[in-house]
């Protein structure tokens, strides 16, 4: 029997086919597990992570007492955004690794736009 995981996977083989990432526009990867979710950008040229960011972050663990696992996203987001702008990458490619895009995935990718990520 196929299950969840057979179909994103499926859907994983297909963004990846057209989705690469390069030093000047790195791939915002996203993992999402029942309890956290995880981004980094990846340059793909050289299989190097730029910036990495997640719910175990320390720099968000106090901001994330009494929210949501949406609200917990848009923190991701902000601070995987805030660290690459500092780095100074301000384009990305999108790669959603699979997952449908609602919830703390569009949370995610929304937060990373408002504070100025282009995607």
């Amino acid at each position: 029997m196929k299950d969840k995981k057979y179909y994103r996977n499926r859907r994983k083989k297909g963004i990846r086919k057209k989705i690469f990432g390069t030093i000047e526009r790195p791939r915002l990867s996203i993992f999402r597990t029942s309890k956290h979710i995880y981004a980094q950008l990846v340059n793909d040229t050289t299989g190097k992570t730029i910036v990495a960011a997640s719910t175990l972050s320390p720099a968000i663990k106090a901001e994330m007492e009494g929210k949501n696992k949406t609200e917990v996203a848009v923190l991701v987001g902000k601070l995987v955004a805030k660290i690459a702008l500092e780095k100074e990458v301000k384009k990305v490619v999108y790669d959603r690794n699979g997952f449908k895009y609602h919830g703390r995935v569009k949370a995610l990718a929304d937060a990373a736009r408002e504070v100025g990520l282009e995607f």
